[in-house]
């Protein structure tokens, strides 16, 4: 409007120029008539052109004028409508444009911006000098730069804290490579820059959880394939973890555990309810069979199921040592009762005895039930001794005794009764063992009752070695094979009167069992039905009570 305005005053002031002067030279010369009128002709003629100019001039600066003012106001508008900060600066440095945004966040709010540069404005916000400042610095990294650059800005905030800008420099140069013009976009990732921190931390959180968790930790899709799994789960089982991903885990789970793992999965996924404590059994790629208490949950992604997270502690050792107690607590009661109740049977055994001896010596008439009288008699007597061994044992002296020659002694002992039964017994000595701290004819006993078991089972050839465990253990391995045990009836060897034999009293392995746990040492059974049984007994070398 200023400029419009002087523009207007100047034609004013020439054209009353114009008109005075020219009128007074048409007055003041002697110039003829004809002549007069041809030069006010000429002058009009002048002053027509150059009032047509201005005109057109004036015109053409306010179409102009309007034009950028349009402009400037749509850019007005475009700038304050985003949420993002914006700040247009001139080759100087100095403050040419901004948006409300960034005009509250630097307090300038009553401050004319507009000429001044970063430092010059610091003067104005004593909390945001610094801030201001910076942007100097960052500005001039921006020119040097020479393209469009981007950074991450942080601007401390009066009410505390910080707002995270990603901020985008986009300066321009004139053809001689003059500096022209800088702008300055900055968007507020504040919000997003704390999410991804939370993120972060929550997957910390969950990669803590998952990969050093102590326990097995798995996850199942709706397929019940594995999608994930700590490598607890892959050192557990043996498989490799290419053998498992993304494979369903029933062949690892034992066939008797197959149904319930499968109802419970269809549970958390129709019901939505968790599989809480249960039991199972796992097959490792060996084999070998253990046991993991198993919890799982349905895994929830927007309200939707889409899979299970479960996890498992194993018990395998928790159940045999609690198999181990039970069957020592048995021990226990059959070895308290056995000491009187042997006693109190074997006295009057002893007379009844002699006194069908006598009958039978006077008599001939019923000798056949004489013998079936003192056979039974007899197989009473041999209970009353295994329940003197059940018995709890005195204190017994152990004396050093090398065991391939305890094993030799045994052979020689029972080799006739193998024979008999077209049994081979085949010792297999070690001469690098050395002698063990034992109770030699207690050991005998023990394996006497286990070379028996075999005989009977109808073995064909028994063979027993011995091995060094490691530096403190010996163990002997015997093998046979015979008809073999059934699965079910293994985990019952050793209890007090459980037998598989028609006349078994349920005591040898019972006694056996005994044996061992007053060496201090382990039996475990391995089975296989028609193919024969290995029986393995771990004994510490050195023993003392």
């Amino acid at each position: 409007m200023k400029n419009r305005a002087k523009l207007l005053l100047l034609y004013i002031i020439f054209s009353t120029i114009w008109i005075l002067v020219t009128d007074n030279i048409v007055v003041f010369s002697n110039i003829p008539k004809q002549i007069v009128v041809v030069f006010q002709n000429v002058k009009g003629i002048i002053f027509v052109l150059l009032t047509s100019v201005f005109i057109y001039y004036l015109v053409l600066k306010k179409e102009a004028y309007e034009k950028e003012k349009a402009e400037n106001n749509k850019l007005h508008v475009l700038i304050n409508s985003m949420v993002d900060f914006v700040n247009f600066k001139d080759g100087e440095g100095r403050w040419t444009e901004a948006n409300d945004f960034a005009i509250k966040l630097f307090q300038l709010e009553h401050i004319n911006f507009k000429g001044k540069k970063d430092s010059e404005l610091a003067q104005y916000s004593d909390f945001h000098a610094e801030s201001l400042q910076y942007c100097e610095t960052s500005d001039e990294q921006a020119w040097q730069i020479g393209r469009p650059s981007r950074c991450i800005e942080e601007i401390p905030m009066p009410s505390g804290g910080f707002k995270t800008f990603d901020t985008i420099k986009i300066p321009s140069f004139y053809s001689n490579g003059e500096r022209k013009e800088l702008v300055v976009m900055g968007r507020d990732i504040t919000e997003q820059v704390q999410a991804e921190k939370k993120l972060a931390e929550s997957e910390q959180k969950y990669k803590s959880l998952f990969e050093f968790n102590p326990e097995l930790v798995f996850m199942i899709d709706l397929e019940g394939r594995l999608t994930n799994a700590n490598d607890h789960i892959y050192r557990y089982t043996g498989y490799r973890f290419n053998e498992l991903k993304l494979k369903t885990v029933l062949p690892i789970i034992s066939k008797k555990d197959r149904k319930k793992v499968l109802k419970a999965f269809h549970r958390i996924f129709r019901a939505n309810q968790p599989y809480i404590n249960e039991e199972i059994e796992i097959i490792t790629k060996e084999g070998t069979t253990k046991i993991v208490r198993c919890t799982s949950v349905p895994m929830t992604i927007d309200d939707e199921i889409v899979g299970v997270i479960g996890y498992a502690v194993d018990i395998t050792k928790e159940i045999e040592t609690e198999q181990l107690l039970r069957k020592t607590e048995k021990l226990s009661v059959v070895g308290e009762l056995a000491a009187s109740v042997a006693h109190e049977i074997r006295n009057p055994l002893t007379s009844i005895k002699g006194f069908l001896q006598m009958l039978k010596t006077s008599s001939k008439e019923n000798e056949f039930y004489y013998n079936i009288m003192l056979e039974e008699l007899e197989r009473i007597n041999i209970i009353a001794s295994e329940l003197l061994v059940l018995a709890k044992p005195q204190k017994i002296q152990f004396t050093r005794k090398d065991l391939n020659q305890l094993l030799l002694d045994v052979q020689s002992l029972i080799e006739s009764e193998a024979n008999l039964y077209g049994v081979s017994l085949e010792v297999v000595g070690n001469d690098k063992i050395p002698e063990i701290q034992c109770e030699p004819n207690q050991l005998k006993q023990l394996f006497i009752n286990l070379i028996k078991n075999s005989i009977e089972a109808e073995a064909n050839h028994v063979k027993i070695f011995i091995r060094m465990l490691d530096k403190t253990t010996i163990q002997i391995s015997l093998q046979d094979d015979g008809f073999g045990i059934e699965e079910e009836r293994l985990k019952h060897l050793g209890e007090p009167f459980y037998s598989m034999k028609e006349k078994g009293t349920g005591l040898g392995l019972t006694v056996s069992y005994r044996i061992v746990h007053f060496h201090r040492g382990e039996i475990t059974f391995n089975s296989k039905v028609n193919e024969g049984t290995t029986v393995e007994i771990t004994l510490p070398i050195e023993n003392t009570m």
